[in-house]
């Protein structure tokens, strides 16, 4: 199958696409920009969007049970109402040279995001949790590009991503402490065919994941069988994630970092298709 092509060229590096059934409309972020965007419509095209800045990094939401989202910047986390209006959080950590990248909610209500260095060096990344009452803690350690988390659609257990791991990874949480348990590598995925990044899981539990550098998003099934690969007219596909009528619309986005201008011209676009499997209603933060 192959994407289709459904904005322009609207991010530098985007991230983070997920659906606000509240509002009706996807949403992604511009994540170095600090900028949280909202799409008027799915028709193809994308139609007109609005942009928030949230700070220094946007870099994932979450919608809130009581409206407006959930979001992590580069050191911690924001509420942000219906209208844009950021209540920020506390600062999690001092260093300048970490920043936030990617996360979820789980079951619970409880929101993850996880970190990275900007170098990129090796463990400096940890995962932090958000619970509805605002307490924070740090329930993973050691990792070095935080990404893709995904929970099963029965709740038991979720899929993560220590992208230079190139593995996708099945854990579980303490259900007090929010703690991960050792990542146990579900899929290897060949450094040849791209990285592992986002993921999301749809109503089957197939688990989705964007592979960076690899042009493409791929379909495990739940018994850990590649079967369906998306092909995008972009190489750094970053995330995914099901939207639309009936959660039928599979929605990718892409990045422009460290790209040279006029190289991947359609790189910062947000790709579509309609894989024939329906998603899942994004979990959301109960705070």
């Amino acid at each position: 199958m192959r994407a289709e092509q459904w904005t322009g060229v609207v991010t530098h590096h985007g991230e983070g696409p997920g659906w606000d059934p509240g509002a009706g409309r996807l949403r992604i972020v511009d994540l170095l920009a600090g900028d949280l965007l909202t799409f008027d419509t799915e028709a193809n095209g994308g139609g007109a969007y609005e942009r928030w800045h949230l700070g220094e990094v946007a870099a994932a939401w979450r919608p809130r049970r009581s409206g407006g989202v959930v979001a992590a910047v580069e050191r911690g986390f924001v509420l942000v109402a219906e209208d844009g209006t950021v209540t920020p959080g506390k600062e999690l950590w001092t260093d300048p040279t970490v920043r936030m990248n990617d996360g979820a909610c789980d079951p619970a209500g409880n929101f993850y995001c996880g970190s990275m260095a900007y170098d990129t060096r090796p463990g400096a990344g940890s995962v932090h949790r958000l619970t509805p009452d605002g307490a924070t803690s740090v329930v993973h350690t050691g990792v070095t590009i935080s990404n893709g988390l995904a929970w099963a659609p029965d709740g038991d257990f979720a899929y993560y991503v220590d992208t230079p791991t190139q593995t996708i990874a099945r854990i579980t949480t303490d259900p007090s402490t929010g703690r991960f348990s050792t990542p146990e590598p579900w899929v290897t995925i060949d450094p040849a065919d791209g990285s592992p990044d986002g993921l999301t899981v749809d109503a089957e539990g197939g688990v989705w994941v964007a592979l960076w550098g690899g042009s493409a998003v791929r379909r495990y099934a739940a018994d850990g069988t590649l079967d369906e690969v998306v092909e995008v007219n972009a190489r750094q596909v970053s995330a995914c994630s099901f939207g639309g009528d009936g959660y039928r619309r599979l929605f990718i986005t892409t990045s422009r970092q460290d790209l040279a201008d006029g190289d991947d011209p359609a790189a910062g676009a947000v790709f579509t298709i309609a894989p024939g499997i329906a998603g899942l209603a994004p979990l959301p933060y109960a705070g």
